[in-house]
């Protein structure tokens, strides 16, 4: 089992963990995460990412954490995928990335692989 799959570099500025993405864990056309080169076409447009007024690497880093743009899409992914950008943003911000880091292995790692928060799916 690969531990450094779920790594810093892997966790957007919007808070979602690149390395349970399927857009990372499929074998075709695999994105590398948002900080790690061209991504798939839809994050490649992510008003998020390439938003103006982001203030250092995250979104929990500006004053108007968490904007309306953030909202919309931790709605969607607690609804859909039964996860929070915006609270992995605030537990980043409260216990540090390696605290992060350490709680998201435990949850998505197993004997089995990598689980995938979208397809439900281990790779």
């Amino acid at each position: 089992m690969d531990l450094e799959l779920i790594k810093e570099d892997m966790i957007a500025p919007c808070g979602m963990d690149c390395a349970v993405c399927v857009g990372h864990l499929r074998i075709k056309n695999k994105c590398p995460g948002c900080k790690n080169g061209p991504t798939i076409p839809h994050c490649q447009k992510c008003r998020i990412k390439l938003c103006l007024d982001k203030k250092g690497e995250y979104c929990s880093d500006c004053a108007k954490f968490p904007c309306t743009r953030l909202k919309s899409l931790d709605k969607r992914y607690r609804e859909k995928y039964s996860m929070s950008e915006i609270a992995n943003l605030e537990f980043i911000r409260d216990k540090g990335m390696d605290l992060f880091l350490a709680s998201e292995r435990r949850k998505y790692q197993s004997e089995e692989g990598t689980f995938c928060v979208h397809d439900k799916k281990y790779y």
